[in-house]
């Protein structure tokens, strides 16, 4: 179970941000503090392993506690909560490295999303000992529900020919191919192709939609989705 620390000065927010950590069984909110100075000091003799964390705060507000945290080497993950939405402040605080950003009022689905992400970082890291490039991509992308390991693909699905599938879609992202054209590039059969294809889209690394101007039988392109 991971421990949760909520940084916020307005008790109902503090509250209901509380409220929204405790729906998902993965979390334990350890703790709430009215201040980045309090949080700092609460985060020093503590382990937390993610804050919720506002800006506007008396004493010491959320950036400034996000770069004592990364002068510190304190080991804890950060999504920022907050009123806070101009470009210099959501700048800093992604430089800094949060998991998330939420500007207030948000849902509670919104929320959920934020602990999810944080969730699949942790997962992909356990999971992994070492990553490729596609891991890294979808890390920075928070798209971690995909490929983590050889042993969680599905019977037909090998890493090294994923990967060759993967870096060609990528490199041609601004471009349409049927799954001929690419069985061509990559030196593939057709049906090994279609059937990376159709697992590539589930991942929802790529999208496809059907060509029905080929003056014959129609015929499906696929597209990096990005």
């Amino acid at each position: 179970m991971y421990e949760v620390l909520i940084v916020e000065d307005d008790p109902m927010v503090a509250m209901i941000n509380k409220q929204y950590v405790n729906q998902n069984s993965h979390f334990h909110v350890t703790g709430i503090c009215k201040d980045g100075k309090s949080a700092l000091e609460y985060l020093e003799n503590n382990t937390v392993h993610l804050l919720i964390l506002d800006q506007f705060m008396p004493q010491m507000n959320g950036l400034t506690l996000l770069r004592l945290i990364k002068e510190k080497d304190i080991p804890v993950s950060v999504i920022m909560v907050t009123a806070a939405n101009d470009s210099a402040s959501i700048e800093e605080a992604l430089r800094l490295g949060i998991v998330d950003y939420l500007v207030k009022p948000f849902y509670n689905s919104r929320f959920q999303q934020a602990l999810e992400t944080f969730l699949n970082r942790q997962d992909a890291f356990h999971d992994l000992s070492a990553f490729k490039q596609h891991h890294i991509d979808a890390l920075l992308e928070n798209n971690l529900k995909s490929i983590k390991s050889n042993e969680q693909l599905p019977k037909g699905i090998q890493e090294q020919t994923l990967d060759k599938m993967y870096d060609f879609m990528k490199a041609n992202s601004k471009s349409d191919f049927t799954s001929d054209l690419i069985a061509d590039h990559v030196g593939l059969s057709r049906v090994t192709v279609r059937r990376y294809m159709n697992y590539l889209l589930e991942q929802n690394y790529i999208v496809g939609h059907m060509n029905y101007e080929t003056g014959g039988r129609p015929c499906m392109l696929y597209r990096w989705n990005k």
